[in-house]
């Protein structure tokens, strides 16, 4: 017999969403099943609809950041039990997304979540941290390939290094600000719109530029700020002219790391990084497991990450289809919408 519960499902290639019945898998080896409280919208949910990218087929339930409760453990798993509260990120794959009441997640890359945090809060962090944390320490081709805060003699590893971070205000901006923090960059200049200043300087930015500075404007308060060379710069936007002005704002010998695909060139001088959030891909998998399954739980306690500012969206599963609209039309900033499964009608 299968058990069945309520999703928002893609019925098909370039479709509309719809809540519907959809079915629950039960966990294998290494594996979780978690009751979906909070499901936190990405700008790439409604990009894969229309556009067809990152999915393996239809019906298809989208969305990456699952936060809730361990509803069952498959073989293998003994740090998890029924009850825990938890969150993770979804795979791409057309069963396991986070839009539906039950979900299955590896359990190397789920972690505990500290009781001073809400299921909301949680599911703010995993896609936009995973692209942070990747982009700063994954091997070289998709991150600046440093060294990881780990350790207590990886913590302020790089102090005294600048580091330039485009979009600050994005959630991705925003993680990739506070573990700069911890790898002790400075100073930690960032572009933002100015009214965001005050916020990003909590989180460990010491320079918020006008993100609407051209490159030549932008590499001048740079050196207003600082006479080191800019070695790196973390584009957390990546869209329309943010990569070029990353790539132009670069020191010779510098690294620069995109969210998406690159459109500018390498030079012999200037290496460029990808950044791309899925767990699967082999860059990933070497370092995510070790840092959620082991780490982030002490980042989230001691502070040195804070999750995001959150809009509960009413309705259930429902309410995540206007949520997607407002992200498609650019009028969600510095927040994260998320969507509550199990109040689904």
């Amino acid at each position: 017999m299968t058990i069945t519960h309520k999703a928002l499902v893609l019925p098909e290639k370039l479709g509309k969403f719809i809540v519907a019945d959809f079915p629950r898998e039960a966990p294998g080896h290494g594996e979780i099943l978690i009751k979906v409280q909070s499901a936190a919208l990405n700008p790439v949910d409604w990009k894969i609809q229309k556009w067809d990218v990152l999915i393996d087929g239809y019906p298809a339930v989208l969305g990456s950041d699952i936060a809730g409760d361990v509803e069952e453990v498959g073989e293998g798993v003994t740090e998890f039990k029924k009850g825990d509260r938890v969150f993770g990120q979804a795979e791409f794959k057309k069963s396991r997304g986070a839009f539906q009441q039950y979900v299955v997640s590896s359990a190397s890359t789920t972690s505990k979540i500290p009781p001073k945090y809400t299921y909301d809060e949680a599911s703010t962090l995993p896609m936009a941290l995973t692209t942070a944390y990747s982009g700063l320490y994954s091997k070289t081709g998709n991150g600046f390939g440093i060294e990881a805060p780990l350790t207590d003699s990886a913590v302020g590893k790089y102090a005294g290094i600048p580091i330039v971070i485009l979009g600050g205000s994005s959630s991705v901006g925003q993680f990739t600000i506070q573990l700069a923090k911890l790898s002790g960059f400075s100073p930690i200049i960032t572009t933002a719109s100015v009214k965001n200043s005050d916020s990003l300087k909590t989180f460990g930015a010491t320079h918020v530029l006008d993100r609407n500075l051209s490159a030549d404007a932008l590499r001048e308060e740079i050196s207003k700020i600082t006479s080191k060379p800019i070695q790196y710069v973390y584009d957390s936007i990546s869209f329309g002219p943010t990569q070029q002005i990353a790539f132009d704002i670069l020191s010779p010998g510098g690294r620069v790391v995109y969210v998406l695909q690159p459109t500018v060139t390498a030079t012999e001088d200037k290496q460029i990084n990808f950044a791309f959030a899925a767990l699967s891909t082999p860059h990933n998998a070497e370092i995510m497991p070790l840092f959620y399954h082991d780490h982030v739980y002490r980042f989230l306690e001691n502070g040195w990450i804070t999750p995001n500012r959150v809009e509960a969206l009413p309705n259930g599963l429902a309410g995540a289809i206007e949520g997607l609209q407002r992200l498609e039309a650019d009028q969600v900033s510095r927040l994260k919408l998320v969507a509550r499964p199990q109040e689904t009608a």
